[in-house]
């Protein structure tokens, strides 16, 4: 069964085009973790807010996920970091055209 993974944190930037340029390689090492599906990144400039919604294959994967990725934002000096896992009830997300199968 998929699994969302919620995080978020605070960040003074960069966002919007320089954030996409900024990050293209972490990006592309996000693609490679283990039972890593897909991934939504999310931004608000005013509140200077960042962070993104995962899926991952199983929990055990996006809570492995959670642990090194907030290890790694903690070396990026970001602190306060927000992660919340959540099963997937996939009779209704599949009702209301979720990406998930």
């Amino acid at each position: 069964m998929p699994y969302v993974l919620q995080v978020d944190f605070k960040m003074e930037g960069p966002f919007g085009d320089e954030m996409a340029n900024a990050f293209i390689d972490l990006a592309k090492s996000i693609t490679e973790e283990p039972g890593f599906i897909w991934k939504i990144w999310t931004e608000n400039p005013e509140a200077k807010e960042a962070g993104g919604i995962y899926l991952f294959e199983t929990k055990e994967t996006a809570e492995q996920y959670l642990d090194m990725h907030t290890k790694r934002l903690g070396g990026f000096g970001i602190k306060g970091v927000n992660g919340k896992i959540f099963a997937i009830n996939s009779k209704l997300t599949e009702i209301t055209k979720g990406p998930v199968k």
